[in-house]
């Protein structure tokens, strides 16, 4: 056979193949969304972050009174960033935090209280200047001292129901001033807080780039990112080529062979709002924002999300919503509220 013969029918079978898997996936969604009993009922919550709003330039204590009065947001994922909490070796600020819960516990609001270094939000990893330049052992030992002063604090809060220790641990090239994910470490971690306090551990993980494998074996819940549109500084905007049933069927196959234990998947992060060319930032006018990130872009994210059969999602980009608001786009909240009341 001619190598020019061979070629051909090398290309026509890798053609033949991948459209059998294509067709395959495609077929998968429809009989999924056919026979999976969805829930009745969805669970949506925000994650806030009181850093991010002030860089947005907006006042942090009113947007979070807001959104728990006007949208009425009733579940919550929020931060205890340890470079805010702990700005000095021997002193703890709890006031951020404790101003958070107060209020979410006198409008009967439930909270998941994120623990450790890397926390929703840039620069990811919140690192106080005074233990930057500590070795990794020694950074250890602090991050284990802070997150055990934290629990203490707070384990008969009735307002946490759970404890998320790190923000996608795994995930090694996002984020500024990280360690390497580190299980035997993060085990550590978990290990500290269950000795501390009953209540339930979330660990989360990307996605759309990680395997979820070790995040679900040592969590009682597995809390997952879903973004559709993502900007890369060689590929610009796209949007992942995810079907939404795939991530149940991973979290399926991954909690049955690895994770028996672990209970559950939520979203944990929703996008709903843009991913704009540099982490964390309000660079370009809000109508460019706008262009980028749609009103109907969040409603298809959240149709989106339905279809991936999970019932309870915690949506991204809620201190956003409140800037859009500010700047004569008020239709984010306004849809918003469509989700909360």
């Amino acid at each position: 056979m001619r190598y020019s013969d061979y070629m051909r029918k090398l290309c026509i079978g890798l053609f033949v193949i991948f459209l059998a898997i294509f067709l395959a996936i495609i077929l998968g969604s429809v009989i999924f969304e056919r026979i999976y009993p969805f829930p009745s009922k969805i669970v949506y919550g925000v994650t806030f972050s009181p850093r991010y709003v002030t860089y947005l330039k907006l006042d942090w204590h009113k947007v979070y009174t807001n959104m728990l009065d006007d949208l009425k947001v009733r579940n919550l994922r929020i931060p205890s960033y340890w470079d805010i909490l702990q700005k000095e070796p021997s002193r703890i600020d709890y006031s951020e935090t404790d101003y958070m819960l107060d209020e979410a516990e006198k409008r009967g609001a439930k909270v998941i209280l994120v623990l450790g270094v890397k926390q929703p939000r840039w620069p990811e990893c919140h690192i106080p200047v005074w233990a930057k330049n500590l070795s990794v052992t020694e950074r250890q030992e602090r991050v284990l001292e802070f997150i055990q002063e934290v629990v203490r604090r707070y384990k008969d809060r009735p307002e946490i129901w759970a404890w998320q220790v790190e923000n996608e641990p795994f995930l090694p090239f996002f984020g500024e001033g990280c360690d390497k994910g580190d299980v035997s470490f993060l085990k550590k971690e978990v290990d500290l807080v269950r000795s501390i306090s009953k209540k339930t551990i979330i660990i989360t993980d990307s996605g759309e780039l990680e395997l979820w494998i070790a995040p679900m074996q040592v969590s009682d819940i597995f809390g997952t990112t879903l973004y559709r549109k993502t900007y890369d500084p060689i590929l610009g905007y796209k949007t992942y080529p995810i079907l939404p049933y795939l991530y149940n069927i991973k979290s399926v196959l991954v909690r049955w062979v690895f994770a028996p234990h672990n209970q559950k998947t939520i979203i944990t992060e929703l996008q709903t709002e843009p991913w704009l060319s540099q982490a964390d930032s309000s660079e370009g006018s809000p109508k460019k924002q706008a262009e980028i990130f749609s009103i109907e872009n969040f409603k298809d994210n959240i149709e989106f999300a339905k279809k991936t059969g999970f019932d309870e999602m915690y949506l991204w980009g809620v201190e956003w919503w409140y800037f859009m608001a500010q700047n004569g786009y008020p239709g984010y909240l306004d849809y918003a509220k469509t989700l909360f009341q």
